[in-house]
């Protein structure tokens, strides 16, 4: 089943290089790309140049494969995946910031409108 991941002996290659290395910098990627206001689906296009680089640092430091489609895939994957979250809750706090009258946070990821406050001056009728 590990072979499905990753190709080196060991499992503590494919966190390193792939989740710690490679996710840590999809993440801050997807923040930067938030943080500048482009489109989510920008995150696609660096993400898969991004596992390329990821399958790079496999090849060079542990003997992995460089072109192989099936760990590419993976890698990538890992790389959108990092890179959506990353955008996402980046995104979530640029809408609760910026217009803090429209929005709020609604967990990590999320924002939602904010409910109208009851108006406790408005006129009684009667």
């Amino acid at each position: 089943m590990g072979h499905l991941f990753y190709e080196e002996d060991s499992f503590l290659v494919f966190v390193l290089v792939t989740i710690i290395l490679g996710g840590g910098a999809a993440f801050l990627s997807g923040r930067a790309i938030a943080l500048t206001w482009r489109p989510w689906w920008q995150v696609f296009v660096y993400m898969f140049v991004l596992g390329g680089a990821v399958r790079f640092f496999h090849m060079a430091l542990f003997g992995g494969h460089l072109l192989s489609l099936h760990y590419y895939l993976v890698d990538a994957a890992f790389c959108v995946l990092f890179g959506l979250w990353g955008y996402r809750a980046t995104r979530a706090a640029q809408m609760a910031e910026q217009y803090g009258w429209l929005y709020r946070r609604a967990g990590l990821i999320n924002w939602a409108k904010k409910r109208p406050a009851p108006n406790a001056a408005a006129p009684k009728s009667g």
